[in-house]
């Protein structure tokens, strides 16, 4: 194995080939159990939100948010009908982070990778920690992202970016709470 179980290590860190988000998710949720996830990534693909999809299937994601870069919108507004059956809120805003956080009652996992949400034999870097601390942190900077100048997708009806009683396409001044969508345990 190239990481040792959560339990055990506390922190670990990966410099190499072989290690994919995607994996690395399934393996986190195989000791965590059902999680709400927070994915940040400058992009995502298909092969991404389908394996995501399969582990909602089985009922290891409970609740995800997917934070994508405004720039990266095209492609992603493409992966909106598949990314509706997969993330509960999907945001754009200012990132080129990739940042994977796991949440359940008895466990948080915070994953910071070099990686976007796609394959490839390319070496890169990955640190996984079970840092409360850690993990609290990157969750409020995330939900900042989201909550500064990012704007919500409306995957479930389709019509584009929300923006409440903004101009369509007018970017989000709401603070996290505002957007924050119902049923996120944190």
């Amino acid at each position: 194995m190239i990481l040792k179980p959560l339990a055990e290590k506390p922190i670990q860190a990966y410099f190499g080939s072989g290690l994919h988000t995607l994996g690395l998710l399934g393996w986190i949720l195989s000791q965590t159990g059902p999680a709400s996830i927070f994915v940040s990534s400058y992009s995502t693909s298909e092969p991404f939100l389908n394996g995501v999809a399969r582990l909602r299937d089985k009922g290891l994601v409970r609740h995800g948010i997917l934070l994508l870069d405004h720039r990266a919108a095209r492609k992603t507004l493409q992966l909106e009908q598949l990314m509706a059956g997969v993330f509960d809120s999907v945001m754009l805003g200012q990132n080129h982070s990739k940042v994977l956080l796991v949440h359940t009652n008895r466990m948080e996992v915070t994953v910071v990778t070099s990686q976007n949400q796609t394959y490839g034999d390319r070496a890169e870097s990955t640190i996984v920690t079970t840092d409360k601390d850690v993990f609290s942190q990157m969750l409020e900077q995330f939900m900042d992202t989201c909550g500064n100048g990012g704007v919500e997708i409306d995957v479930r009806n389709g019509t584009g970016i929300i923006t409440g009683d903004r101009e369509a396409g007018a970017p989000a001044d709401d603070a996290p709470a505002d957007w924050q969508p119902l049923g996120a345990e944190w």
